[in-house]
């Protein structure tokens, strides 16, 4: 399949290496760059914000014992968006687009005696302890089941998974993908040699190295025909209805009845919106027979997720392809599937 998209082949640098980024002329850099116009990529209780706000407003937590700062959150997103502008030289780059969510509030000194509804801004301090944020590149794109996907690259910073108790030194936990993103939904589209998911380090040069190599790793061409190729098998009303219900039944067998069965991470309030959209949703619902395709099935799943939390989503998103896959094996005949048996 022919593809317009570009080759990824940056060098990746050791985690010792002070990177400078160098950009040519009429280039894009980092705080240029235009706003993105898709909607949420995730939408759970998150709210936007904006790279300015994050500077300006956001404090950043520290490790208790000693005092000493995390790595912030605008500083990930810098770094991120620093490689990004590295390696895809003259490409489109929109903004990032940032959803937090879990605030953690507090007020300064001299207020600490007010009544909260009686706070004025500059007295109260606010942080987001959970944020993802998306940077996507409208220039590299391809089509799959008729729907545009561009390539984003983004990442997740969760405080709650920092031992913020301790002091500095102790390994700080991130997680980074590459993947596409369907503009027709927003919804991401991740696999994974895209993902990392418990990336742990100490510096911002640990983390800028972890990126490079993430990108350098991705095979953007082999994920683009798996996807594709899900457009060529189908469910039918009959089978969709019995993956359902073997999908809700998952969560209940037995532990050691599990360990034999491919994992699933959706719970009954995602596979509800799976059932849901199956007949109502205008883009990726059931044709007039009944049936539905695999991309459709596929993308019905990774809508679903957006309603997760901002530290668990992705790992929904790469089970959603994973477990597409599973039942393109079992329609082919390639393999057995216990939730199609």
């Amino acid at each position: 399949m022919e593809t317009t998209l570009m080759r990824l082949s940056p060098a990746t640098p050791t985690p010792t290496t002070n990177l400078h980024i160098v950009r040519e002329p009429g280039t894009q850099v980092p705080g240029s760059s235009a706003s993105s116009t898709s909607r949420a990529f995730i939408e759970a209780n998150t709210i936007v914000v904006t790279p300015e706000e994050i500077r300006r407003d956001h404090i950043i937590p520290v490790y208790a014992r000693d005092n000493e700062p995390l790595i912030s959150q605008g500083d990930f997103i810098q770094v991120a968006e620093e490689v990004v502008y590295d390696v895809f030289r003259g490409e489109r780059i929109l903004e990032p687009q940032i959803r937090v969510s879990h605030p953690i509030k507090g007020r300064i000194p001299e207020a600490r005696n007010k009544p909260a509804n009686q706070l004025e801004d500059h007295e109260r301090t606010i942080y987001y302890e959970r944020l993802a944020f998306c940077i996507e590149l409208p220039s590299i794109y391809d089509y799959v089941g008729g729907n545009q996907l561009s390539l984003v690259v983004g990442g997740v910073k969760a405080y709650n998974l920092d031992n913020v108790s301790g002091r500095r030194g102790s390994a700080e936990h991130f997680k980074l993908f590459i993947g596409f993103q369907n503009l027709v939904c927003t919804n991401l589209c991740v696999r994974t040699d895209g993902y990392i998911g418990d990336l742990r380090v100490g510096s911002l040069d640990q983390l800028r190295a972890a990126v490079y190599q993430l990108i350098s790793s991705y095979e953007q061409h082999r994920h683009l025909r798996q996807m594709q190729a899900l457009t060529e098998y189908a469910l039918t009303e009959h089978q969709f209805a019995q993956l359902i219900g073997r999908c809700r039944m998952y969560q209940h067998l037995p532990a050691a009845a599990r360990q034999q069965i491919p994992a699933l991470l959706y719970g009954d309030q995602q596979l509800g919106t799976v059932c849901r959209d199956y007949y109502r949703d205008e883009r990726f619902c059931r044709d007039d027979n009944g049936n539905i395709n695999l991309w459709r099935l596929y993308n019905l799943f990774t809508n679903a997720c957006k309603s997760t939390y901002v530290d668990q989503f992705l790992d929904r998103s790469i089970n959603a392809l994973d477990f597409t896959l599973q039942v393109q094996d079992a329609v082919e005949g390639r393999a057995t599937s216990w939730y199609l048996s």
